[in-house]
């Protein structure tokens, strides 16, 4: 027998038994209940495990948040006029930079949480924040305001609403 022969009959006869098995398995999911009431309770577990996982991987976030602007609250904010904008301006710099980035979004967030903090009217400031921020840093930044008793801004969405709402002197 020659090997070219014997290939063929060797890569013929795997195909055909996986072509078996795939029928077989067909078969096997539309008549057997209990085949399929594992394959249900199968996928119903694999669902539960990834919600489980989203919501423990939601827990640390928000611990890491709640860090971070605990972080920044122990460090101090500047109290001087001119320290104030010069931190407020290198804060926001850095925030566009890591946005732009996309590398570390509560980095990010927090950059701008800080620039927040020491921007006269935080309420104008949201509202450009709105408009310019992405979307996923804004919903870490929301969280870092609710955090935040000492910053009383009213209330804060992240809908692009809160800019309709200011009240002017």
């Amino acid at each position: 027998m020659r090997t070219s022969t014997l290939v063929a009959a060797s890569a013929g006869t795997i195909l055909t038994g996986l072509l078996a098995y795939a029928v077989y398995f067909d078969h096997k999911r539309q008549t057997d209940p209990e085949f399929r009431k594992s394959l249900k309770r199968n996928n119903r577990r694999l669902a539960r495990a990834v919600k489980e996982e989203a919501e423990a991987q939601g827990a640390m976030q928000r611990e890491t948040i709640k860090k971070a602007v605990q972080q920044a609250k122990d460090e101090g904010f500047p109290t001087d006029l001119e320290e104030k904008e010069a931190y407020f301006m290198g804060q926001v710099a850095r925030g566009e930079g890591l946005c732009a980035e996309g590398s570390d979004q509560i980095e990010a967030a927090l950059c701008f949480y800080k620039a927040l903090k020491v921007y006269p009217q935080p309420k104008d400031l949201i509202s450009i924040y709105d408009k310019t921020v992405p979307k996923d840093v804004l919903e870490i930044l929301a969280e870092m305001v609710a955090m935040d008793a000492g910053l009383k801004l009213g209330s804060f969405t992240s809908e692009g609403g809160s800019a309709d709402n200011h009240d002017l002197e």
